[in-house]
């Protein structure tokens, strides 16, 4: 399999024959910088073949949630001295990405066009003088031994504290919709005129299920950019 990967990469690349091949490109890679006579290849691929072992090395005790960015930024930390360009060169061909909050994951909802979202009613100005004045939700992944959970939480901005929480392993919308519900009975269900809800654009918050239930609870809507929430 790798030699009839050396055959043919000039032509189609390594990625594109490993996307039909029951191997991964770093695989491919790692195999590639143990069977070839360093003694025979230009100093420029010796030192891609030490920079792809101490990529993987950081990417995987990194719970493989690492992108380009933080890879680079860790290598340089520990005295790797490497281009961030050559590292998101080598991830790439490597097949290695970063976890991507909210994007790289297909879910049961899409956002709706810009002219459809609700109006930004916060403009980041997050402040509150009274309880449930304005609500910010938002959600975040983080690494356990089982392996990556992801948590949606609701703040009360002026009690500076979560009113709301839930724990998933998808990232379809119940789970920030049971954050939400949580919260609405937190405070009692009886909730004041004029409470703001802002989260950003993500299809989760966007859903007709999730806009429903914030008009149901008489719940105004603000959504700010993706990944401004809080």
């Amino acid at each position: 399999m790798v030699r009839f990967i050396d055959d043919h990469r000039a032509t189609y690349g390594v990625e594109s024959i490993c996307a039909v091949m029951p191997i991964a490109p770093s695989t491919y890679f790692r195999c590639g910088a143990q069977r070839q006579d360093p003694t025979t290849r230009s100093a420029r691929a010796q030192r891609d073949d030490d920079l792809r072992v101490e990529i993987q090395r950081v990417y995987d005790a990194n719970f493989q949630v690492y992108g380009p960015r933080k890879v680079w930024r860790e290598l340089r930390r520990t005295g790797v001295d490497v281009a961030r360009c050559r590292v998101e060169r080598l991830m790439r061909a490597m097949g290695l990405a970063g976890a991507v909050r909210g994007r790289a994951w297909v879910t049961t909802t899409q956002s709706q066009p810009a002219l459809d979202r609700p109006r930004d009613l916060v403009d980041r100005a997050f402040q509150a003088t009274r309880p449930n004045q304005l609500w910010v939700s938002d959600f975040t992944y983080v690494a356990t031994w089982a392996g990556f959970v992801y948590v949606a939480f609701v703040i009360d901005v002026f009690a500076r504290r979560i009113v709301g929480w839930r724990v998933s392993s998808s990232l379809r919308t119940d789970f920030v919709l049971d954050a939400l519900e949580q919260a609405i009975h937190a405070r009692g269900g009886a909730l004041p005129a004029g409470l703001v809800h802002h989260s950003d654009h993500g299809p989760q918050y966007l859903s007709m299920r999730y806009t429903d239930r914030l008009a149901d609870a008489g719940i105004a809507p603000s959504v700010g950019s993706r990944g401004d929430a809080s």
